[in-house]
């Protein structure tokens, strides 16, 4: 009987939160921002915003850029770019404050930094090393002289 209680309860438990009872679903039951899913007027100004679209990562993908991506984040980034175009701000002023409230890994073209030198020096590093280690290498087998012409 104590195992039935436990059943049922469990049942329950999944059932409500597969018919969306639960927080799970919250944020889907939003409208979509206002340039979400609508181009700008003027062909200039919504291809500077495409542009910038771009290269700007999706924060709930990171694997797409917002002007490929559904989610509704994306959404609500993309109707940001666009009004802030509209009211005739510079693409790269709102790139700046993109990184500025989400970070350096928002858009594909990260900056030079302090912080982030060390990610563009390490693959060249790392083929300066490779390259030692290769000239080492073969300098050793030729004085060997392991006996081919």
């Amino acid at each position: 009987m104590r195992r039935l209680v436990v059943f049922i309860a469990l049942g329950l438990a999944a059932l409500w939160l597969v018919v969306g009872l639960g927080p799970v679903r919250a944020d889907d039951t939003l409208p979509p921002a206002p340039y979400a899913y609508r181009q700008l007027s003027d062909p200039v100004q919504e291809e500077k915003a495409q542009r910038l679209m771009e290269t700007i990562r999706c924060l709930t993908c990171q694997s797409q850029s917002i002007a490929d991506s559904d989610a509704s984040m994306a959404g609500d980034m993309r109707s940001q770019i666009r009004e802030r175009i509209a009211a005739g701000e510079e693409p790269e002023a709102i790139r700046q404050w993109l990184v500025a409230r989400y970070g350096d890994y928002i858009t594909y073209a990260p900056r030079v930094t302090g912080l982030t030198w060390p990610l563009f020096a390490a693959p060249i590093a790392i083929l300066l090393l490779a390259a030692v280690l290769l000239r080492k290498r073969f300098r050793r087998n030729d004085a060997q002289g392991d006996g081919r012409p």
